[in-house]
């Protein structure tokens, strides 16, 4: 870690189990009951259906499709491990709400399938920023910082898959070819000062929390004015995936000392890499879970 650089490396090391699942439900759970809220109000089903009963097929967010829970699943990890470990800064995370509601895909996904349970398909990624989460000053309650940026989940992470996801895909034959320039380092190097983001969570929070975050709210609505200087940034890359056959124990794919050359951003710049075994399954096995009793 440096002053303006950190890494984090999380490679899997017992078993995935039931334990591990009962442990992160409560927190995916949390992360989701906003947008679940929403989505069942939309559907007009019940937050908690019966089995059987009319859109119980169509629960969020036990029903999207595997690479919509991938998607999720790498976001809700991101934030978890914000408030878990210490990043660039030694800033004090505070993630107030999840930005789920606003994916207005799945809120059409969950709204047909509740009438016609055949109509189970794939549905493309929430826009914006994956991850955001805010700096709050003890003393005075404002925001005067926030972490963003781009949660990725692969099944088989290969230095290959990481490329694509950092550099973009291949314009042409991979031997002839140029990278489209499209991948994750681009998006954090085009992340504007004060993103959409910020004007959802400023917006829930005057829904959800008025009086909790009245300081946030107002220090937000200064900062989102056009032309007001911006609350000051962390970028924050989390990716996540199976270990790859070759990979060796303690291998990063990432730099683990500087950003590189791709990188021009400026901004402190957090990066985490978590390596698993069985993800697939993980994924699946929670989202299966939630919301359901033992």
């Amino acid at each position: 870690m440096t002053n303006n650089y950190g890494h984090i490396l999380l490679e899997q090391k017992a078993a995935i189990d039931d334990e591990l699942i009962r442990a992160l439900r409560p927190y995916f759970e949390s992360a989701h009951l906003d947008a679940r809220d929403v989505f069942h109000h939309t559907a007009r089903i019940d937050l908690h259906p019966d089995a059987h009963g009319p859109g119980g097929n169509a629960r969020y967010p036990n029903c999207l499709p595997p690479t919509a829970r991938k998607g999720l699943f790498g976001e809700v990890m991101a934030g978890m491990l914000v408030q878990a470990y210490q990043f660039i800064g030694q800033h004090h995370w505070s993630i107030p709400i999840f930005l789920f509601r606003y994916h207005a895909e799945v809120e059409a996904y969950i709204f047909a399938l509740a009438r016609d349970p055949a109509r189970v398909r794939e549905v493309s990624g929430r826009h914006g920023n994956d991850f955001i989460g805010l700096g709050i000053d003890p003393a005075t309650k404002e925001v005067v910082r926030f972490i963003a940026g781009e949660a990725k989940w692969r099944a088989s992470l290969t230095p290959a898959v990481m490329n694509e996801l950092m550099l973009g895909e291949w314009d042409g034959p991979a031997a002839e070819g140029v990278r489209k320039g499209d991948g994750i380092w681009n998006e954090m190097n085009t992340g504007l000062p004060a993103p959409q983001g910020l004007e959802q969570i400023s917006s829930l929070l005057r829904e959800k929390a008025r009086d909790e975050y009245a300081e946030a709210i107002v220090s937000l609505d200064r900062a989102l004015l056009l032309g007001a200087a911006p609350i000051s940034r962390t970028d924050y890359i989390f990716v996540a995936g199976n270990k790859a056959a070759r990979r060796a124990a303690g291998q990063t794919y990432l730099p683990s000392n500087a950003p590189p050359p791709e990188y021009t951003a400026g901004r402190p710049l957090q990066v985490v890499e978590l390596v698993v075994s069985g993800g697939v399954d993980l994924i699946d096995r929670l989202y299966d879970s939630l919301w359901k009793p033992e």
